[in-house]
């Protein structure tokens, strides 16, 4: 008798158990989990459980929805690199061009900053030996063999006073005066050079990183409908790796601009240098030609 009260309990709190279970399997929407008794229960017991867990008392069970994206199918590094490894194609092919245009930027800022270095360094040498010397023969003996601007500008000069040897010296110094004005706009034409390269960068750079936020945005979207779902998660790692493309454009454009205006001011400073040298090689023919005991074929050898 005592084990059969027993038997009556345990079979009670099950069916307890299972309506109860039954009641939040509603309320979540998720199917109740199936009771198992554990104890063996006497013939008499067997039917009441067996009717408590009859397919009428269970709860419907819900539609099954969705299976959600599941966190190992998006990609875990979020690092620069790693979303330049997981960007959509033609994203990847505009951040290498950036890279690129960011490797053209500072490779041309060395070259040039070494170039007109340089390039100053000789014609202030120049300047000051066209200052010293007193008249355009010996001017020309110390500059006349080399190959920059200032032995440009005294080849020109020396030359036109040789062909003039037999004329009027009235309209000698116009004609000198031309030929240096074209030997200063040469030396700042490939001074300049390379330069431009520079300006394109950091006009185009921003919008090039900009189309490929905008791939990268419209690739994102696209994913979201093939993926049926809305979750932030699933949209965060192509967003991230599309507005990358904007950073890049911002990291390629901005040196490019300031680089640019560096090497402007620079090579400004050095068109000015080689005016300087334009201008003393004019004082020394009209030096000369004030001169009437110095023939201008004398000044010229």
């Amino acid at each position: 008798m005592r084990r059969h009260k027993m038997a009556l309990l345990v079979v009670t709190l099950l069916m307890v158990a299972t309506q109860v279970t039954a009641v939040f399997a509603q309320g979540n929407n998720t199917p109740a989990p199936a009771a198992t008794p554990t104890t063996q229960a006497p013939s008499q017991a067997t039917a009441p459980a067996a009717s408590a867990t009859s397919p009428n008392n269970v709860a419907p069970t819900p539609s099954a929805e969705a299976p959600p994206v599941g966190v190992a199918t998006l990609p875990r590094d979020l690092s620069p690199w790693g979303m330049f490894l997981n960007a959509a194609p033609i994203v990847k092919a505009v951040m290498i061009g950036l890279a690129f245009a960011s490797l053209v930027t500072w490779t041309v800022w060395i070259a040039k900053s070494l170039e007109l270095r340089s390039a100053r360094s000789s014609i202030r040498k120049a300047v000051g030996v066209l200052g010293r010397c007193v008249t355009l023969a010996q001017a020309n003996a110390q500059l006349g063999d080399g190959d920059g601007p200032a032995a440009q500008l005294m080849q020109a000069a020396a030359s036109e006073i040789r062909f003039s040897a037999n004329l009027r010296a009235d309209g000698l110094k116009e004609r000198i005066a031309w030929q240096l004005e074209r030997i200063e706009m040469a030396a700042g034409r490939k001074i300049s050079r390379g330069t431009g390269v520079l300006a394109t960068i950091g006009a185009t750079a921003p919008f090039i990183g900009l189309f490929g936020t905008v791939w990268g945005i419209m690739d994102s979207f696209i994913g979201i409908s093939k993926a049926h779902t809305t979750n932030l998660a699933v949209v965060a790692p192509g967003i991230a790796e599309a507005l990358l493309a904007t950073a890049l454009g911002l990291v390629a454009a901005i040196p490019a601009v300031m680089i640019y205006n560096i090497l402007a001011r620079s090579t400004a400073h050095y068109r000015a240098l080689v005016g300087d040298a334009s201008a003393q090689v004019m004082k020394l023919v009209s030096r000369d030609l004030d001169r009437s005991k110095v023939p201008l074929s004398h000044a010229a050898e």
